[in-house]
């Protein structure tokens, strides 16, 4: 059984708080400068009479390799 102290849950969430402040402001920065993502050729959008349904296909799969690499080079710069 491990024992979790409430100094390291502290931590914990100081980190995600500071994560979730840098994915905040990344989003307001990219929202400001009218990136395209979000409105890439491949991304679907289904307009009805009273329903709008949007497939984010090709922005999911831009992000996923964005984040990938940096946490590939975040690694390699580690060891």
């Amino acid at each position: 059984m491990v024992h979790i102290g409430m100094s390291d849950v502290g931590k914990l969430l100081i980190v995600l708080g500071a994560v979730l402040m840098v994915a905040g402001f990344a989003l307001t920065l990219a929202g400001k400068m009218n990136w395209p993502l979000g409105k890439l050729p491949g991304d679907i959008v289904y307009r009805g009479k009273n329903t709008t349904i949007y497939f984010p296909i090709v922005s999911s799969v831009v992000v996923s390799v964005v984040i990938s690499v940096v946490l590939y080079l975040m690694g390699r710069w580690k060891r």
